[in-house]
């Protein structure tokens, strides 16, 4: 059960923002092939948008991320929302390639709204509740993933990939108007200056092994499902499929089959342990991508690998936050800026490696390199054998 303090009502109006945050890291997932049509690019040019934005992602988890435990959530978070509404307005007006890429960078940078809420939200959870908690959270944030994915491929079919920009910005309104309302404050925040808190994230690393064995095998997973999201609309949009944005946008609907599942999870997580959840997932997503290579064949073994990918992802996911959230009260926003950084730096990885193994191996190329990266998760959760988490 939650603390007081954190009602039902709190943890579903946190839940929704966090969706909304989250959805302007995949808005351009769909639309890659009509972005660098319409420059005039390649397709393996055109998911330098993705790697950017998936690298922004991490830039502003690793320098902004950590003020969460210095400063008031609320505040923090209000500024990162018009931040972002700016740069998702410049991508909206880009008129080249280059600064549609360098405007992708800023998106990502500073879309880090749902990382400053989850470490406010879990800190006021219960111990034997916050898997729960994160895994509704994470609910959100997959809801969120769903939202851009399948959003952005109707409206840009119909109204060209600008638009969903524009659209995206004023989401941002609808969220910060939530925030300065709704995201509670904090009371356990420290006082310490800039310098010194980034010094402190290197030392989380250094002291705490288990944080380190999270946020690899986080990096490794996630490495994994973005190469798939960031080379399905390539691969969808090519013979025999020859499929249009929103048809690939729509994709992203498999996702609904785990949304329920993500509370359940951390409730297992709460019972089960972290590590074995973190097991499963890797091992999950490993045999998924079998089903991915296969994607050439039927859309239907593709729908099972993406359903079961999905799956394994919210597994690793929930049960990784959970355990980094238990090791220090008072350094949240630090652990999970560890924590995400590291996950999309694999992002990043994944995106890129996935780009080039699909334009040189289609299919077979994406399986080959996500099920190594799963494998590789799975293979660094072993290290995790000696403590209990």
């Amino acid at each position: 059960m939650t603390t007081p303090a954190l009602s039902g009502r709190l943890v579903f109006l946190m839940t929704l923002n966090c969706a909304l945050a989250v959805s302007t890291v995949y808005y351009h997932q769909p639309l890659l092939p009509q972005m660098a049509s319409s420059f005039g690019v390649t397709l393996a040019r055109g998911s330098l948008v993705a790697t950017l934005t998936q690298l922004g992602y991490a830039t502003g988890l690793l320098f902004f991320v950590p003020l969460g435990d210095t400063l008031q959530p609320r505040r923090l978070a209000s500024m990162a929302i018009v931040a972002n509404a700016i740069a998702l307005l410049a991508c909206a007006l880009a008129p080249t390639f280059s600064l549609l890429a360098a405007f992708s960078f800023v998106v990502g940078m500073t879309a880090i709204t749902a990382q400053i809420i989850i470490p406010a939200v879990s800190g006021r959870a219960a111990p034997q509740a916050r898997g729960r908690v994160v895994g509704t959270l994470l609910g959100g944030l997959t809801s969120g993933l769903l939202l851009a994915r399948t959003l952005s491929g109707f409206v840009g079919a119909h109204l060209g990939w600008r638009a969903i920009f524009v659209l995206a910005s004023a989401v941002d309104l609808v969220l910060l108007a939530i925030v300065l309302r709704h995201l509670p404050e904090s009371t356990g925040l420290t006082s310490m200056r800039y310098r010194d808190l980034m010094r402190s994230v290197g030392r989380l690393v250094r002291e705490e092994r288990l944080l380190r064995i999270a946020a690899m095998t986080g990096l490794l997973m996630f490495a994994a499902i973005s190469a798939l999201w960031s080379t399905i609309a390539a691969l969808l949009s090519r013979p025999p499929y020859g499929l249009g944005p929103a048809t690939i946008g729509a994709f992203g609907l498999v996702g609904l089959v785990g949304i329920p599942s993500s509370p359940r999870i951390g409730t297992i997580v709460d019972r089960v342990g972290a590590r074995t959840m973190v097991l499963v997932g890797s091992i999950t997503i490993a045999a998924a991508f079998g089903f991915i290579a296969a994607g050439a064949l039927s859309l239907v073994w593709l729908v099972v690998g993406m359903v079961l990918i999905d799956l394994g992802n919210r597994a690793g996911f929930v049960a990784n936050q959970s355990r980094i959230f238990g090791l220090r009260q008072d350094a949240r926003s630090r652990l999970n800026t560890v924590f995400m950084v590291a996950n999309f730096l694999g992002g990043a990885a994944g995106a890129a490696l996935g780009g080039l193994a699909a334009q040189h191996h289609a299919w077979i190329g994406l399986a080959l390199v996500g099920s190594a990266l799963a494998l590789a998760a799975m293979a660094v959760n072993l290290l995790a054998a000696t403590h209990r988490a």
